[in-house]
């Protein structure tokens, strides 16, 4: 991984640890168990794709900061929360999570379930306190963007998708709108964010759209490459589910190499995407090169 791609993701991570930090203190009261679980889950777990997504992309137009990695907890709020749920008996039924036992192992059900809850409304929490921003019309379209990610029309709908994917055999098309939805939505929605942060109107923001689509599917045919041929130690999760489960995937669809040449197409897409930004965005097409070959 490149020095750049290095140095960026060691400085999202301590400032995305640090920031959880603050927002979470215990409280002296009945109510630490439910704290402590959220920090358990919100706190040093994780590559923090998506807040670095949200950061690049609001440098590119100047954006403070700290308001950037502020927005990016959000985003990874809500991530936190919907593995902490995903990993529950009533769902995937995960042991392990980040390389350490899943928050209802190392607490209880309704402790997770309960921090899961509390990240959630964490994330809409962060987004409209003044230092993420001062403009109410931009924390608005933040939150508005963050909550159509979150919902039935982003990650929660393809969970659903994902669930009942079990019981019926998905076309290339129907895994497709799938994990554009599971996988994708949040991708999308930290790359808007951070044009949001930047107040770019809508219609100047196809460019970035279309960059957050590619990565997203990119990402997503990585993990089942991953869940097929990588190594559990490294990814500090279980593998090879979904072969279990006999679910349809991008590599179960189009097989080993075909998968993995799209996603490599995927990715040079993503970064012509951003040609008119030049040299500025080379964070974010180092992302999306990493996106394909990380093995966690």
């Amino acid at each position: 991984m490149p020095n750049l791609l290095e140095d960026a993701f060691g400085q999202i991570q301590a400032e995305v640890d640090s920031a959880f930090d603050a927002f979470l203190p215990v409280p002296d009261d009945s109510r630490a168990r439910l704290v402590e679980a959220m920090r358990y889950a919100a706190i040093g777990g994780g590559k923090r794709v998506r807040p670095l997504l949200l950061v690049a992309t609001a440098d590119l137009f100047g954006v403070n900061r700290n308001a950037a990695v502020n927005a990016g907890c959000a985003v990874e709020a809500i991530h936190a929360y919907s593995l902490i749920h995903d990993d529950l008996p009533c769902m995937d039924d995960d042991d392990m999570r980040h390389g350490k036992p899943t928050l209802h192992k190392t607490f209880d059900e309704a402790t997770a379930v309960l921090a899961g809850d509390c990240l959630h409304a964490l994330a809409f929490d962060i987004l409209t306190q003044p230092d993420t921003s001062t403009d109410p019309f931009v924390r608005a379209e933040l939150v508005a963007a963050l909550a159509r990610a979150s919902g039935h029309d982003g990650m929660a709908g393809g969970q659903m998708m994902d669930i009942v994917s079990e019981e019926q055999d998905y076309d290339l098309h129907q895994v497709t709108r799938l994990q554009q939805l599971k996988t994708g939505a949040l991708l999308a929605a930290s790359v808007e964010m951070g044009a949001i942060l930047g107040r770019i109107p809508p219609e100047g923001r196809a460019h970035l759209r279309a960059y957050s689509r590619d990565i997203g599917l990119a990402f997503q045919i990585a993990d089942d490459l991953l869940d097929v041929e990588g190594d559990e130690e490294k990814a500090g999760k279980a593998l090879r589910k979904d072969s279990e489960q006999g679910k349809q995937t991008f590599v179960t669809l189009m097989g080993v190499d075909a998968a993995r040449r799209q996603a490599e197409m995927l990715v040079e897409q993503a970064g012509r995407h951003l040609a008119g930004h030049g040299e500025e965005a080379r964070l974010l097409v180092e992302l999306a090169r990493f996106i394909v070959k990380r093995d966690h």
